[in-house]
């Protein structure tokens, strides 16, 4: 290679390494900030459509920013439980604990909510079915509980 290339080939390199370090800059701003802290909750439901989910630990959770969403066996049930709420499509009568419109809106640890899927929802809450509750805060995952669906007594 001549010697007039050698301060060509430097002068390339030097704009290439400073467009990847502003493409990297550029791209992470737009990375997601740290995820929310995670909380444990353990579920029940039953056949007749009763489902029960208890915070056990983590931090509390303000009701008015959290999303919960069930599904028995895999399927999102058809009408997800709006929390807060008391009288919703899909649910029977209104729910217990935080999950109540009138509740306090802060969701404790050892605190348990509770709601009935009404029979006009589906999938339907039946015997030996795996029942899996999210619960989100602003959007993101920071709860999974899961149980099997018991006959109801």
């Amino acid at each position: 290679m001549p010697r007039g290339y050698a301060p060509v080939a430097v002068v390339l390199l030097l704009a290439v390494t400073v467009v990847a370090a502003a493409a990297v800059a550029t791209a992470v701003p737009a990375l997601p900030g740290d995820p929310p802290p995670q909380r444990g909750v353990a579920a029940d439901a039953t056949s007749d459509g009763r489902v029960a989910v208890t915070l056990h630990a983590g931090e509390s959770i303000d009701i008015e920013s959290a999303t919960v969403r069930v599904a028995v066996d895999g399927e999102p049930l058809a009408h997800q439980p709006p929390v807060p709420f008391f009288a919703a499509r899909g649910f029977h009568g209104g729910p217990s604990g935080p999950f109540n419109v009138a509740a306090d809106q802060s969701w404790a640890v050892g605190e348990t909510a509770s709601l009935q899927v009404a029979a006009t929802n589906s999938p339907e809450l039946r015997v030996g079915a795996t029942l899996t509750v999210r619960v989100l805060v602003d959007g993101r995952v920071v709860a999974v509980g899961e149980t099997t669906v018991e006959k109801a007594s």
